[in-house]
């Protein structure tokens, strides 16, 4: 079994779930005490928000890559970066070691693509929904097409994830909105939904959306054990090589 190496702590409330569910599946898969073979490097989330305030994403691209240099200097056999919005950054953090990253867009494509859909619709931060580096490789890499909130929604999202879900906070009210959005880029042509941060799973379910949705913890953590259990030689799962 190959170790993951997981960089975490944005925030560690999602990342809490990757570990959960990485041993979950590994033990699922092989039985007995099976459990996944990882590393997690938890990062201080109030300093890598205050970053991303600050749109400071040369600094935020050293921490990352200083964070998965330890990984690999640790025994880590491949990158699994436990957050959609850090991926601005892939790039830099793929450059920054000879192990591979795992890109979180890439399983979720995979997913999208197995079910027969061709468009959908992508909540997550702001910087998520706004700005190219993750819908550019669902629409160059993987050929879908990507439909997003209005601005105003999107301003609600993220103040949702920042100011609730990131601090552990779930309310109806919030679930409730953010199912009204949701059903808004439905209208708009999405034939499922992607839950382009890892807290939103937190929230949102099956059951809150007329089509399909696509959790990228869940399936980000499926293909890192898929990888992990996999035979040496094997390629990442869904996996090409990150947008410069």
């Amino acid at each position: 079994m190959k170790t993951m190496g997981l960089i975490g702590g944005m925030s560690w409330e999602s990342s809490a779930e990757y570990y959960r569910l990485a041993n979950l599946l590994v033990k699922e898969r092989l039985g007995g005490f099976a459990n996944a073979k990882s590393l997690m490097l938890t990062v201080n989330f109030a300093e890598i928000e205050t970053l991303q305030r600050e749109q400071n994403w040369d600094q935020l691209a050293r921490e990352m890559e200083t964070a998965a240099r330890q990984l690999q200097a640790g025994g880590a056999d491949f990158i699994v970066l436990c957050t959609n919005t850090m991926h601005k950054v892939a790039p830099a953090i793929q450059s920054a070691t000879s192990i591979p990253l795992l890109h979180i867009a890439d399983p979720t494509a995979k997913a999208i693509k197995e079910k027969g859909l061709t468009t959908v619709g992508l909540l997550g931060t702001r910087f998520t929904m706004k700005e190219d580096f993750y819908r550019l490789r669902l629409q160059v890499e993987h050929g879908l097409r990507v439909e997003t909130p209005s601005p105003a929604d999107q301003e609600f999202v993220d103040r949702a994830i920042y100011e609730e879900l990131c601090h552990g906070i779930s309310r109806d009210e919030t679930r409730s909105e953010c199912r009204r959005v949701l059903r808004s880029v439905v209208q708009q042509g999405a034939q499922g939904i992607i839950l382009g941060c890892t807290e939103l799973g937190l929230l949102l379910r099956a059951s809150d959306s007329p089509v399909p949705i696509f959790d990228t913890t869940e399936l980000h953590v499926r293909a890192a054990v898929e990888y992990a259990l996999a035979d040496d030689g094997e390629s990442l799962p869904g996996a090409s090589p990150p947008l410069s």
